[in-house]
């Protein structure tokens, strides 16, 4: 099996915070290994990839809720609470709020 890319991680969290968002949820919370076993079943060392979707994917007002240790955040751990009540493509990405 090919692994996925971080585009192909990045769609299925859009998807993921689309699918909430339409019911009506305030937030989702991913983490890294259970996104990567979902995606990839049983495809190792993707970590990496993985979690730099998961971060690119933050926007103004989301949160850790497992943030990992090492200065790359990429670890197997990442956990991020996505707020979904506001999907507006306007809204500043975290990285640009919390450098």
């Amino acid at each position: 099996m090919e692994k996925w890319t971080q585009e192909q991680y990045a769609t299925r969290l859009q998807e993921m915070k689309q699918e909430a968002h339409d019911k009506m949820w305030l937030y989702i919370e991913v983490n890294a290994k259970e996104l990567m076993n979902e995606c990839e079943p049983g495809v190792k060392g993707n970590t990496t990839t993985c979690c730099k979707a998961m971060l690119d994917a933050m926007l103004e007002g989301d949160g850790f809720i497992v943030e990992p240790k090492v200065k790359t955040k990429v670890a197997g751990t990442l956990t991020i609470r996505y707020y979904v009540d506001n999907l507006h493509p306007g809204r500043r990405k975290y990285s640009e709020v919390n450098q």
